[in-house]
């Protein structure tokens, strides 16, 4: 499948897991950006890169990175990746109004994707969950070293590794609970508004209940793509 999906919603509510089901699905390409962003602050070989550290900085605190800096690597892989002839699914991103429109000097993710694929082959969904199951999932969540599957536990669970890979899992320095109310303001003040602006774009927003187990809410985005 051709097209560009993009799945918003809360932290928690599951998009990176739905991204992963869809891609398996239709053969396409999950771009994770904040994993994506992970992997190149932390990569060793970027130790030296000022602006690299400076991300890092920022990025281990819960806070969005600097937009322009996000903007021009996201742009340079999704280029890659249309080129190459992949369909492409972000899963809660691009993160801000910057990212998502960009100005008169930079073009944003939304011109990106609409030059490569057309408006008409861009999807955009929305998860919805409350804030107290948003909490919870992000408390009991663990991420594979290897495979990056997200990983929901509780207290007695005994499991050190991932039931697909047999990846060490670990927890994620973005999902400790502050860092983890930083995530949510940052949230609702900068990504929030990409909803509307989209919109205004003439985009329609498909709500989804992202409440379910996985495998539900993917049924019912898979009536959506029908």
């Amino acid at each position: 499948m051709r097209k560009a999906i993009i799945i918003y919603g809360p932290p928690g509510a599951g998009k990176g897991t739905q991204a992963n089901l869809i891609a398996g699905k239709f053969g396409m390409i999950h771009f994770d950006t904040g994993k994506y962003i992970e992997q190149v602050v932390r990569d060793p070989v970027n130790k030296k890169d000022k602006v690299i550290q400076r991300e890092k900085v920022i990025f281990d605190t819960g806070k969005l990175c600097t937009p322009s800096w996000v903007l021009k690597i996201v742009r340079q892989k999704t280029r890659e990746l249309a080129k190459a002839g992949f369909g492409v699914i972000f899963s809660g991103s691009p993160r801000t109004v910057f990212e998502t429109f960009g100005d008169s000097k930079n073009k944003g993710i939304i011109s990106i994707l609409e030059k490569e694929y057309g408006k008409k082959n861009i999807l955009l969904f929305f998860l919805e969950i409350n804030p107290k199951i948003s909490i919870l999932r992000n408390k009991n969540r663990k991420i594979c070293s290897v495979c990056g599957t997200a990983i929901l536990y509780n207290d007695t669970d005994q499991h050190k590794t991932c039931p697909l890979c047999g990846g060490k899992l670990r927890k994620r320095s973005v999902d400790n609970p502050k860092v983890f109310e930083t995530r949510i303001k940052e949230y609702k003040e900068r990504t929030e508004p990409i909803l509307n602006g989209l919109r205004k774009k003439g985009y329609k927003i498909i709500k989804v209940d992202g409440r379910p187990l996985p495998y539900k809410v993917f049924a019912s985005i898979l009536k959506k793509l029908r």
